[in-house]
């Protein structure tokens, strides 16, 4: 239910008429819960493509802790739990969070926490805890990452950072600003995820210099 007049489509109740509240899918070889106001990836094919490329730039040992930002309902971070020691996911919208809970619970996977917050707030609530990752992924709305998030991310010091990204611009002027705080762009993939259409999805691996 919506009765603002503003560019938001959905409102803050969903109401169900009828049938279930929730629907699955299985991506990455995860069983994924959607509320409705959860955010999914519309082109299944391309969308684990593009996931399968991210944990392939994470390059995982099964040692290492992994911060995944802008989380939403978990897929990309929960796709390489049994990869990594530990994934902490953060996530501002709290049905999403939810959702990614109870995708952690349904799929057996212990290994995993989600916090409920703005992506830079809980980047400095991390950091001011010493948590330490060696991974981050990143994959931001096409506005990309604030300023602030791309300081406290590096002020952690991961080997390794995965931006997946819907907005080649965003992408390119926040990797300039990576490369300003240490951080080298070393491999990139485009993914056709809304064929005969201007938008390309990316993902990048950035990596700390020596």
């Amino acid at each position: 239910i919506n009765r603002d007049r503003t560019n938001v489509i959905l409102g803050k109740e969903c109401v169900t008429i009828w049938g279930n509240d929730c629907i699955y899918d299985v991506l990455c070889g995860v069983k994924v819960r959607l509320s409705p106001l959860s955010f999914y990836q519309v082109n299944h094919d391309v969308a684990q493509q593009l996931y399968e490329k991210a944990a392939e730039y994470a390059c995982l040992s099964g040692k290492e802790t992994v911060l995944d930002m802008y989380c939403g309902t978990g897929t990309i971070g929960l796709s390489m739990a049994k990869k990594a020691k530990r994934i902490i996911g953060a996530e501002i919208v709290p049905e999403a969070v939810l959702d990614a809970k109870r995708n952690a619970l349904e799929n057996g996977i212990e290994n995993a926490e989600f916090i409920c917050a703005d992506a830079g707030e809980a980047a400095q609530e991390l950091s001011s805890r010493g948590i330490k990752p060696d991974v981050v992924l990143l994959d931001p709305p096409r506005k990309g990452c604030s300023e602030m998030l791309l300081a406290e991310i590096v002020k952690m010091s991961p080997e390794r950072i995965v931006y997946v990204s819907c907005d080649p611009s965003t992408l390119a002027r926040d990797c300039s600003r990576l490369k300003d705080l240490g951080y080298e762009t070393k491999r990139l993939a485009a993914a056709d995820l809304f064929p005969r259409t201007v938008h390309v999805e990316s993902v990048a691996l950035l990596t700390k210099q020596k």
